[in-house]
C-alpha cells in the first residue's frame, strides 16, 4: 500500500479571545498542547457559526464582536502527519471561561509566550505573531 500524495487535512474554526496581553487557550483531554478554543465544522455549518458553537460548548462563553482574524495552515498539534487549516476569529466575551466537554484545562497564554513549549503549531507560528502585530499597531490598522 502506497502512502498518500499529501498529508490529510483537518478543517477547523477557532476563536482568539484576548484580554490583558494574553489569549485564551485550551488543552484537550489526553493531549499536551494548548491551542485556541474551536473545532471541526458540522455539515452545512459556517466557520463563524462553528467558532461560536465551539466556544460555548468548550468554555461556556457567548461571543460578541466576532470578526475574521485570518485563515492559517500548519501542522496539526495532535494528529501526526496531518495538516490543519483553521479559520480564526477575533472575538470578545464576558465572563470567565470554564473547561467543559473535551477540555481538560483552560489557560490565558501571554501573547509573547517566552519559555512555553506546549503550544500548538498553528497558535505558536501563525496566530500569536498576528495578535502581537495587532496589539502593537495603531488603532486605525486593527480589524
Amino acid at each position: 500500500m502506497s502512502a498518500p500524495a499529501s498529508n490529510p487535512t483537518i478543517v477547523v474554526a477557532a476563536v482568539a479571545l484576548v484580554r490583558d496581553g494574553a489569549v485564551l487557550t485550551v488543552r484537550k483531554q489526553g493531549t499536551a498542547r494548548f491551542m485556541l478554543v474551536g473545532g471541526k465544522l458540522e455539515p452545512g455549518e459556517s466557520a463563524r457559526d462553528a467558532a461560536i458553537r465551539e466556544t460555548l460548548e468548550e468554555v461556556g462563553l457567548r461571543l460578541r464582536e466576532v470578526q475574521l482574524l485570518g485563515e492559517y495552515e500548519s501542522a496539526a498539534a495532535n494528529e501526526p502527519d496531518h495538516r490543519l487549516v483553521s479559520t480564526v476569529f477575533l472575538a470578545e466575551a464576558d465572563g470567565e471561561p470554564t473547561a467543559a466537554a473535551e477540555i481538560a484545562e483552560v489557560r490565558w497564554t501571554p501573547l509573547d509566550p517566552a519559555g512555553l513549549d506546549d503550544l500548538a503549531p498553528m497558535l505558536e507560528h501563525n496566530v500569536l505573531p498576528e495578535l502581537r502585530r495587532l496589539a502593537s499597531a495603531p488603532p486605525a490598522q486593527q480589524p
